[in-house]
């Protein structure tokens, strides 16, 4: 709890102390994405699939801050949890993203972006009714994207990319322990909404 409280006041001085560079510096995105999951020791996952909210602060013309919410669902045939369980990853992110144009003004056309972060998030086993048999507690971990923003209309904008994150947590179920690292890259597409 005292982590948590030390990144909201972290996150509230940076909005406090920096200037805003934009007419709406405030933006709500929604993020969705599927990608392949690496096989982390003993435990075989599928496919990751997942969404995240974040909340953006632009600090500069082409410097934002972002903080939200993140979950990605990882199914699983055979692990040392048992058979037919899910690990769910779930917790937060925040981190700055640094946007260009192509060409031109910011916000007149396309735009590249790279963004890099931290995670703070914890892994939970699940068995088939959903119920959980195992939860790692929270801990750091991190990310790293890249993508286009392309703005559809005043205030909306897409922003598809590709992202990597990483994690590594002890999880111990059905009496055994093992560490999991949550190794995994995932295509996302985000809806933009600025204010």
């Amino acid at each position: 709890m005292k982590t948590r409280w030390m990144i909201l006041v972290a996150v509230s001085l940076l909005v406090a102390v920096a200037p805003a560079y934009a007419e709406r510096p405030w933006a709500l995105e929604l993020r969705v994405g599927a990608g392949p999951a690496n096989d982390p020791s003993d435990v075989q996952l599928g496919a990751a699939l997942g969404f995240e909210g974040l909340l953006e602060y632009r600090m500069m013309p082409h410097l934002l801050g972002y903080g939200g919410w993140d979950w990605h669902h990882f199914a699983s045939d055979q692990s040392f949890a048992g058979s037919g369980m899910d690990f769910v990853e779930t917790g937060y992110a925040f981190g700055l993203r640094f946007e260009h144009p192509f060409g031109g003004e910011l916000g007149a056309g396309p735009a590249w972006w790279v963004r890099g972060g931290a995670t703070y998030n914890h892994i939970e086993v699940e068995d088939g009714d959903g119920h959980m048999v195992a939860d790692s507690g929270h801990g750091f971990g991190w990310e790293a994207g890249t993508g286009v923003t392309f703005h559809v209309a005043e205030r909306w904008s897409l922003t598809p990319g590709v992202r990597y994150r990483a994690l590594s947590r002890d999880v111990t179920a059905t009496g055994a322990t093992s560490t999991v690292d949550l190794n995994y890259g995932v295509a996302e597409i985000g809806l933009s909404w600025s204010f």
